[in-house]
């Protein structure tokens, strides 16, 4: 991992896979769509935790690119995104928008490659 002259921690290219990239723009999709989200309803406690949400996927992929604790952040990425699958469900539930499906097959799919590589580097 390499390190600036601060002491800070720079992004490890070198240790990311494709299935690196492909998390990276899993969580980005959903991160950005959830704090779009927050700042629609900021007035409200769904808006924060749309934001907290969107910060969360973020927040993960940037601790993943500085090589901070990986296989960690996977292992808490997959139930944190999980509960985004159940909380949307019961929040929506039977009025599902198009978005909201888009952005819960995003989420699967980022659950599968979190798992993914949390074995490989188990």
């Amino acid at each position: 991992m390499g390190e600036t002259a601060t002491g800070g921690r720079t992004i490890d290219t070198a240790s990311l896979s494709p299935l690196h990239w492909a998390a990276f723009g899993l969580a980005a999709v959903t991160g950005v769509l959830h704090i779009w989200l927050g700042v629609q309803f900021i007035s409200s406690s769904l808006g924060i935790s749309f934001l907290l949400a969107g910060v969360g996927f973020l927040g993960g992929t940037a601790l993943v690119a500085i090589d901070y604790r990986r296989r960690f952040v996977y292992a808490v990425g997959v139930p944190f995104t999980a509960v985004q699958i159940v909380a949307w469900y019961l929040v929506n539930a039977p009025d599902f928008s198009p978005v909201g499906y888009l952005d819960k097959a995003v989420q699967t799919a980022f659950i599968v490659v979190l798992f993914v590589l949390y074995r490989r580097e188990g």
